[in-house]
Protein backbone atom coordinates (compact mmCIF):
# COMPACT_ATOMS: atom_id res chain seq x y z
CA UNK A 1 0.00 0.00 0.00
CA UNK A 2 1.39 3.38 -1.01
CA UNK A 3 2.91 5.61 1.62
CA UNK A 4 0.82 8.64 -0.37
CA UNK A 5 -2.66 6.70 -0.41
CA UNK A 6 -2.24 5.74 3.43
CA UNK A 7 -1.33 9.62 4.18
CA UNK A 8 -4.52 10.56 2.28
CA UNK A 9 -7.34 8.21 3.93
CA UNK A 10 -5.62 9.44 7.52
CA UNK A 11 -6.33 13.31 6.05
CA UNK A 12 -9.52 12.73 4.82
CA UNK A 13 -10.63 11.51 8.51
CA UNK A 14 -8.42 14.53 10.32
CA UNK A 15 -10.36 16.59 7.64
CA UNK A 16 -13.99 15.24 8.62
CA UNK A 17 -13.43 15.87 12.10
CA UNK A 18 -12.01 18.62 11.74
CA UNK A 19 -15.08 19.35 9.63
CA UNK A 20 -17.51 17.96 12.22
CA UNK A 21 -16.35 20.31 14.97
CA UNK A 22 -17.03 23.27 13.06
CA UNK A 23 -20.42 22.14 12.63
CA UNK A 24 -20.79 21.41 16.15
CA UNK A 25 -19.44 25.17 16.82
CA UNK A 26 -21.99 26.75 14.80
CA UNK A 27 -24.65 24.25 14.93
CA UNK A 28 -24.86 23.82 11.55
CA UNK A 29 -26.35 20.30 11.25
CA UNK A 30 -25.52 19.71 7.64
CA UNK A 31 -21.77 20.54 8.37
CA UNK A 32 -21.89 18.12 11.17
CA UNK A 33 -22.95 15.23 9.08
CA UNK A 34 -20.56 15.85 6.14
CA UNK A 35 -17.91 15.94 9.04
CA UNK A 36 -19.33 12.31 9.85
CA UNK A 37 -19.15 10.91 6.62
CA UNK A 38 -15.84 12.27 5.30
CA UNK A 39 -14.33 10.90 8.75
CA UNK A 40 -16.35 7.67 8.76
CA UNK A 41 -14.70 7.07 4.66
CA UNK A 42 -11.23 7.74 5.98
CA UNK A 43 -11.57 5.27 8.81
CA UNK A 44 -12.99 2.85 6.12
CA UNK A 45 -10.26 3.83 3.54
CA UNK A 46 -7.43 2.76 6.32
CA UNK A 47 -8.98 0.10 7.37
CA UNK A 48 -8.91 -1.45 4.01
CA UNK A 49 -5.00 -0.38 3.92
CA UNK A 50 -4.35 -2.32 7.11
CA UNK A 51 -6.29 -5.33 5.64
CA UNK A 52 -4.17 -5.30 2.11
CA UNK A 53 -1.33 -4.81 4.09
CA UNK A 54 -2.04 -7.61 6.15
CA UNK A 55 -2.91 -10.05 3.62
CA UNK A 56 0.04 -8.76 1.38
CA UNK A 57 2.09 -10.17 4.59
CA UNK A 58 0.52 -13.23 4.62
CA UNK A 59 1.24 -13.86 1.22
CA UNK A 60 4.75 -13.20 1.80
CA UNK A 61 4.88 -15.74 4.60
CA UNK A 62 3.24 -18.41 3.24
CA UNK A 63 5.70 -17.67 -0.44
CA UNK A 64 8.35 -17.22 1.93
CA UNK A 65 9.40 -13.64 0.12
Amino acid sequence: MALDDKAGHKAEELKGRGKGAVGDLTDDEQLQAEGAAEESSGKLKQSGDKLKDAAGKAKDALTGD
